[in-house]
């Protein structure tokens, strides 16, 4: 965060804009993170509550059973599938990671997959439901400068997401087998 203060106060000074101008444009900019921040935050809570009641502990052991036995190549797969439908729903990578790591790294264990692995995995699920989740404000407002309808984006996409689906799915499956 001071980084990024710090880089615009220079940004500022360096293009002549007055005092006013800067912190204008430093608050709007701390505005366009405010949306990240709750659901950060809210994803935050929920790990917590799941943490404090020992909930998580019950979903692990269910999820434990349902993953023992499972392949790495089997249990990478579902990791990407489950992370693609978690992202389209929480459109903020780091409130996704919040509230989806705490279940997936002790999972990977459980499974005997690697943590790098099953972060990629997570990774990778995250990444193709970026382009076509409609609680992203970036898509959402780059088909809308570009003029496109969403029904008409998702129907030009999707081949590309399958594509991309397949070909992480064929990695992750590499990786795993090498692992």
């Amino acid at each position: 965060t001071a980084l990024f203060l710090v880089a615009a106060v220079v940004v500022g000074l360096v293009a002549r804009f007055s005092e006013k101008e800067i912190t204008g444009n430093i608050a709007r900019g701390f505005g366009d993170f405010i949306g990240a921040a709750v659901a950060v935050v809210l994803a935050r809570g929920v790990t917590v509550l799941l943490n404090n009641t020992q909930t998580i502990d019950t979903i692990l052991s269910w999820m434990e059973d349902a993953v023992s036995g499972t392949s790495a190549v089997g249990f990478t797969s579902l990791v990407l599938l489950i992370n693609t439908g978690i992202a389209f729903i929480i459109p903020s990578s780091s409130g996704h990671a919040t509230l989806a790591m705490p279940l997936l790294a002790p999972l990977g264990d459980f499974a005997e997959v690697s943590r790098p692995l099953v972060v990629t995995a997570w990774s990778w699920g995250a990444g193709i439901a970026r382009f076509i989740t409609p609680t992203s404000a970036v898509v959402m407002a780059g088909i809308a400068l570009a003029g496109v309808r969403y029904d008409r984006w998702i129907r030009f996409v999707l081949p590309l997401m399958g594509l991309l689906f397949v070909a992480s799915i064929v990695m992750l499956g590499i990786a795993a087998a090498l692992e």
